[in-house]
């Protein structure tokens, strides 16, 4: 089983490219609420996360008992694979997509099936749907896709799970979705409500800048949520994660303004790549993506070139690197090294 690689973390001098974390502080009374709670360390969280499920509860207008929470989107994959998989059934994704999906696939000792990508980074939905077979128990749908950026229409998925048996696990997972900025986006809340066998994934550390607390939700039809919060880890939101994503939904309004910002970066970057001549995919998600397919040196030397501007990037085994969206600066460094470069 390959080891879940974590971004390079930056020194003193450098900023941090290689994680898709959020560069701004916390929201407002975020931080106030996370410190209340921390008073209370000595007890443990709500086991049943009570306050967290009915603000999420609200805020999309969906049963608390159609709601899970985890330990960040990561951990709600891996319960749900660990629900419904048995050694001998398959799990079905694109690939290049998020790197822990392989490594989930194994711990619930399921099968990966893996579809590759279209050439401009996007999933490839009807080879995907031919590769359905009777082993099939979950299909992933990362949207956007982490590490490439394209994110899926509603067309698309609709059109998708028209092909999908009813009794195979469609998760859409959408760890990235604040940040879609596209005609007809796939609307995941709309679509768990249309299909018995449609989850989405959700989680407070990318667009929330909570990425240090690890909360993610799933919104799913109540036999799915229940069964994903029979597996989960008991207390495994704690005590001030729980108390901060509630504020954080409190702070919706301040959390848009920030992401509008990044996506605001985020043309501004692409706009500075794609005029030194690179070719990337659309990026959806607060990251670019730097494809190098089979060249590994070409990988090692982008980064070092990336270290010596002094911001960190993710190379992702021999397909490419992923940067992520930060501050004015580290973007800026980030042009200049797209503009000097040699591809």
């Amino acid at each position: 089983m390959p080891p879940y690689v974590a971004g390079k973390p930056a020194s003193a001098d450098a900023f941090k490219l290689s994680s898709n974390e959020n560069p701004y502080p916390p929201l407002p009374g975020v931080l106030e609420a996370a410190v209340t709670a921390a008073a209370s360390m000595n007890r443990y969280p709500d086991m049943g996360n009570a306050a967290l499920y009915a603000a999420l509860a609200e805020a999309y207008d969906v049963p608390a008992t159609d709601l899970a929470v985890a330990t960040g989107s990561t951990g709600l994959i891996y319960g749900l694979l660990s629900a419904f998989c048995e050694p001998g059934d398959e799990v079905l994704y694109a690939w290049r997509s998020f790197e822990a999906y392989p490594i989930a696939v194994l711990a619930a000792g399921a099968t990966s099936v893996q579809v590759p990508l279209l050439a401009d980074g996007r999933h490839d939905l009807d080879a995907m749907a031919a590769a359905v077979g009777e082993r099939t128990k979950v299909v992933l749908l990362c949207s956007p896709n982490n590490p490439t950026g394209p994110a899926l229409t509603q067309a698309e998925v609709d059109g998708f799970l028209d092909r999908v048996p009813d009794d195979v696990l469609v998760v859409l997972d959408e760890a990235y979705i604040e940040f879609v900025r596209i005609d007809g986006p796939v609307d995941g809340v709309a679509t768990y409500r249309g299909h018995s066998n449609v989850t989405i994934l959700r989680t407070f550390s990318k667009a929330y800048g909570l990425a240090g607390f690890r909360v993610g939700y799933c919104i799913a039809p109540q036999p799915v949520a229940a069964a994903l919060r029979a597996v989960t880890l008991p207390f495994g939101v704690n005590l001030v994660a729980q108390a901060a994503a509630v504020a954080s939904l409190a702070a919706r309004a301040e959390l848009l303004e920030r992401v509008d910002a990044l996506v605001g970066e985020r043309t501004r970057v692409l706009a500075g790549v794609r005029a030194a001549g690179w070719e990337v995919p659309d990026a959806q998600g607060n990251f670019v993506w730097f494809g190098f397919p089979d060249q590994p040196e070409r990988i090692a030397a982008f980064v070092a070139a990336a270290e010596g501007l002094g911001i960190m990037v993710r190379p992702l085994g021999t397909d490419g690197v992923r940067v992520t969206i930060g501050e004015d600066e580290a973007n800026d460094r980030l042009i200049r090294l797209a503009e000097t470069f040699e591809r």
